[in-house]
């Protein structure tokens, strides 16, 4: 998982090649606001949570998405995060937080600026079988509906798992059949789904605008999927973005689950995406 970003001249001709497959009178497209989740940054965030801040929007990341708020208020986080020029328009959460702490958790949410909150992982008594994602999406709905009256949309961050067929299904479908689109939103993982083996475009036309936010993390390719710095793997990112609308991507979160150096990471990242045009 020790990555570097590519040669210059690598990326350039990228470039070019993608000039030449443009229709024409087409612009090119680029994205405006990059995000990380900052789960990458975890160490520096409990070492140094405003420092750890400030050194990503140096690096000129504009959007960031928490995973803890280590020992903060919500109201200390959003004096942080304007101080420092960013923004979170989401949160990642464990499923517990829809029990009887789910009010306290949204207005925490709406404090630190939040629109989102994204349930991050299921434990495998949530997986075990077809029923146990239908239960899970049912959960989803009805706090879902207390979200909505928050301002709020709860959404659900896929891995791997989820794509491994199940009874004849893929239990990923089932949770996207279960769920109201109008109460709960997918963040879906590039990277997991590319390794569960699923083709993300195929999602983007099945349910289109259900993934307002995507995390961005690359893969070496298979049989064993490493992870790699964003730009430095196999994934064909211009393809992916080049169908965002149809997907309804808002949100583009940089994530290294296990970088050799996390700052080195999101930086290599995010000059990759800052160059890149689809």
């Amino acid at each position: 998982m020790r990555y570097h970003r590519r040669e210059f001249l690598g990326v350039a001709g990228a470039g070019l090649a993608s000039l030449a497959l443009r229709p024409p009178g087409r612009e090119a497209d680029r994205i405006k606001r990059i995000g990380v989740q900052l789960y990458t940054v975890r160490d520096a965030m409990k070492s140094d949570f405003e420092g750890t801040l400030a050194r990503v929007a140096a690096i000129g990341y504009r959007e960031v998405e928490f995973a803890g708020y280590f020992g903060h208020t919500a109201a200390q986080l959003r004096g942080i995060l304007h101080q420092s020029g960013l923004d979170a328009p989401s949160a990642h959460i464990g499923i517990e937080s829809l029990g009887d702490e789910w009010g306290k958790t949204l207005d925490d949410a709406h404090t630190a600026g939040h629109r989102y909150l994204v349930v991050a992982w299921l434990d495998e008594v949530d997986r075990k079988d077809l029923d146990a994602y239908r239960r899970v999406a049912e959960r989803f709905n009805r706090a879902g509906v207390t979200a909505a009256q928050a301002g709020i949309r709860l959404a659900y961050h896929n891995h791997e798992f989820e794509f491994a067929p199940m009874e004849g299904r893929i239990p990923y479908d089932v949770l996207l059949e279960a769920t109201d689109p109008q109460l709960v939103a997918l963040e879906m993982d590039l990277y997991w789904i590319t390794k569960g083996g699923q083709d993300p475009l195929t999602y983007f036309a099945r349910w289109p605008g259900r993934f307002p936010m995507v995390h961005v993390k690359d893969s070496a390719g298979p049989p064993e999927h490493r992870m790699a710095d964003v730009g430095a793997g196999s994934i064909d990112w211009r393809a992916l973005f080049a169908r965002r609308k149809q997907a309804g991507i808002e949100h583009f979160f940089v994530e290294h689950d296990e970088p050799a150096d996390p700052f080195a990471s999101i930086t290599t990242s995010y000059r990759y995406l800052r160059e890149l045009r689809f």
